[in-house]
């Protein structure tokens, strides 16, 4: 049960469970901007956008789940992110990142249609939030 200085935080795919455990801090990608989350936070609910969930953990450390998008779900001692994909940071494959990059900007130039360009225009933005936690994990390795 989560103390008043730390939260339970769940973050679920419909693959699999990605983490569950206590945490003092969330941030996430809102679809509003940057969203921060303390412990006793007002209700919400709220769409997320692709990119990195860092969750600051009582013990110190941090874990980073990438998310490809889904809704935000906060209690006051409780938050849980429904995921359209969800993948812990270090097992992100930075080539296959890449390729998609390339094949969603391929796609976006060579569109025939509103659909295609919007179909890659999400592909592109998932990929570039992968591609950004992937970077943002080697500065913290770094340190």
């Amino acid at each position: 049960m989560a103390s008043n200085a730390t939260m339970q935080v769940d973050v679920v795919s419909a693959e699999a469970s990605i983490y569950s455990g206590e945490a003092t801090f969330v941030a996430l990608p809102g679809e509003a901007g940057e969203l921060g989350i303390l412990p006793r936070h007002t209700p919400l609910i709220s769409r997320i956008k692709p990119g990195a969930v860092r969750i600051a953990r009582p013990d110190g450390g941090e874990e980073i789940v990438f998310v490809a998008g889904g809704i935000l779900e906060v209690q006051p001692g409780a938050v849980t992110v429904l995921a359209d994909t969800a993948v812990r940071a270090h097992d992100l494959d930075e080539v296959a990142a890449l390729e998609a990059k390339q094949r969603a900007e391929a796609a976006m130039e060579n569109r025939t249609g509103d659909f295609e360009y919007a179909t890659a225009s999400a592909e592109l933005a998932e990929a570039m939030a992968q591609l950004a936690t992937i970077q943002r994990l080697r500065r913290q390795a770094g340190r």
